[in-house]
């Protein structure tokens, strides 16, 4: 891991792709599809909230955070006529094991072992409270297969993180959309994540619109100093949010965590058709 980058952050960039190989790649369609929940976004909503149990829009647009509530709205809670939270639970596992085992086929298993036994080793470390998607993903059963265990670890350190972020998004005085418009501002382009999120021209420009007055863009739409500034701030209070969990591993052990992961997350990565999360180029 670079030293230029906090541990946390540098795991994260190798989990994450791990964990989004359920909503985007064929077989996780597949399988939600199977489960009877048609269409990305439904199958998306559906198996992202579904360790919340049968819940309403309202808590799911608090917890997913830069998500438009319309959009969120169109999903839940009529989704659950199609799916139960079982169901989509089962699928989304099924889906992400099944890619998993194809992207890494020819990964060597003692790896993959030592990847996943880390992963859920910190998982079962973390502490939960405040953080309402990986508490409830935590309180899932543990898989029996390799492939499920990872993706499930993975899953549990992401959304860990994912609670984190949005705690400091909100301390940053930020709303879900014009976090959105800040990292466009910075390296994502807004044709990509503004559809992906839901929010409209109007929307999207009124939060731009606010952080101008606030002094984080300028009337151009780049970002100031001022706003670079309080961005570090925030994804320095995310690294720290998620930093506690690995306090006590030796850095060897982190170097060789990461030695693993990073094949099998190259693996992932390589297939995910877009980057929502942001994640840097080079990872």
């Amino acid at each position: 891991m670079a030293d230029l980058v906090h541990p946390a952050r540098a795991l994260w960039w190798l989990f994450e792709p791990v964990h989004a190989v359920t909503y985007f790649l064929p077989e996780g369609k597949a399988a939600l599809e199977d489960a009877g929940l048609h269409g990305s976004w439904r199958g998306y909503f559906a198996a992202r909230s579904a360790p919340l149990g049968a819940v309403d829009a309202p808590p799911v647009i608090a917890a997913f955070f830069n998500f438009a509530p319309s959009m969120v709205e169109r999903a839940l809670p009529q989704v659950w006529t199609y799916a139960g939270p079982e169901e989509a639970l089962a699928a989304r596992l099924k889906g992400a094991a099944a890619s998993l085992a194809r992207l890494l086929e020819h990964v060597d298993r003692e790896q993959i072992e030592l990847a996943t036994d880390t992963l859920e080793q910190a998982a079962a470390r973390l502490d939960c409270a405040g953080r309402v998607l990986a508490a409830a993903n935590a309180a899932l059963p543990r898989p029996t297969g390799l492939y499920e265990r990872l993706w499930q670890a993975a899953t549990v350190m992401r959304e860990h993180r994912g609670d984190g972020h949005v705690a400091a998004l909100v301390a940053a005085g930020l709303d879900g959309c014009e976090a959105l418009v800040v990292r466009c501002a910075m390296d994502v382009r807004r044709e990509m994540l503004q559809p992906l999120r839901g929010w409209t021209d109007e929307e999207w420009e009124a939060a731009a619109g606010r952080l101008v007055e606030r002094g984080w863009l300028t009337e151009h739409g780049t970002v100031t100093e001022l706003g670079r500034i309080r961005h570090q701030g925030l994804e320095a209070a995310t690294d720290l949010a998620a930093a506690r969990v690995w306090e006590d591993y030796p850095r060897a052990e982190l170097d060789r965590l990461a030695a693993a992961l990073k094949p099998i997350s190259a693996l992932c990565r390589s297939q995910l058709p877009v980057n929502p999360a942001g994640l840097p180029d080079n990872t």
